[in-house]
């Protein structure tokens, strides 16, 4: 209960920021590393049927990268 009222009291944020700039950037990384899991087995199940869709694969492979570029690029600027 001590510990509780603490950090109810307390006017200092629970998490430094650096420390939530870190958590949100390895949060949105895990979450384009699970996406691409999926996208990218079926994207070389694709490819080896036909090679025509190797651009469409790596296109849809690349796509959720995007994700940790955004959030690295939003940590810059905030």
């Amino acid at each position: 209960m001590a510990f509780a009222t603490f950090v109810l009291q307390s006017s200092a944020p629970a998490i430094p920021p650096t420390a939530a700039a870190a958590l949100a950037v390895g949060l949105a990384a895990f979450g384009a590393g699970y996406a691409e899991r999926g996208i990218g087995a079926a994207a070389v199940g694709a490819i080896a049927e036909d090679d025509d869709m190797f651009g469409r694969g790596l296109i849809l492979t690349v796509l959720p990268e995007t994700l940790v570029i955004l959030a690295l690029v939003v940590i810059f600027v905030v």
